[in-house]
């Protein structure tokens, strides 16, 4: 039974995992999106959205916590400068994970990771939201443009 197993082990020791988790990060941060594992997108979900709700607070404490996590001082940067800004009003959900089929050499399922926000190809394509008009009031519009035209 899986009791009490958070974490994906990934298959390897802690300090290699920690290290990955890290090196992960600062990609996602520095270029928006990258490709991985499905098993390692998703523990990169859950290691880089708490420290993306930390950067939302720009102090010297939570610039430390992150720095500490990320250990790269230009990914520490970009995500206080740059993403912070943009998902201020977002209350989470930072990142999104989609499956992009089997990695060709061993059958890996693959995915692509991405900051949600950063994606412009989907805010472009997003529909806008437009005000519906019900059946009810379409009919008294049209009554009521017709009545003062037929007088």
């Amino acid at each position: 039974m899986r009791h009490n197993k958070a974490i994906n082990h990934l298959g390897r020791k802690s300090g290699h995992r920690k290290a990955l988790l890290a090196n992960m990060a600062t990609s996602l941060i520095l270029n928006k999106r990258i490709q991985t594992t499905v098993a390692k997108a998703k523990a990169l979900k859950m290691y880089v959205e708490p420290l993306i709700t930390k950067s939302k607070e720009d102090t010297t404490h939570s610039r430390r916590v992150v720095f500490s996590y990320l250990k790269n001082k230009e990914a520490v940067t970009e995500l206080f400068r740059t993403v912070a800004p943009k998902i201020a009003d977002r209350p989470g959900g930072y990142t999104r994970v989609l499956k992009t089929g089997f990695r060709q050499g061993d059958g890996a399922d693959m995915a692509l990771i991405e900051l949600v926000d950063f994606n412009e190809a989907a805010l472009a394509s997003a529909p806008k939201a437009a005000k519906k008009a019900t059946r009810r009031s379409s009919k008294k519009a049209v009554e009521t443009v017709e009545t003062p035209a037929a007088e």
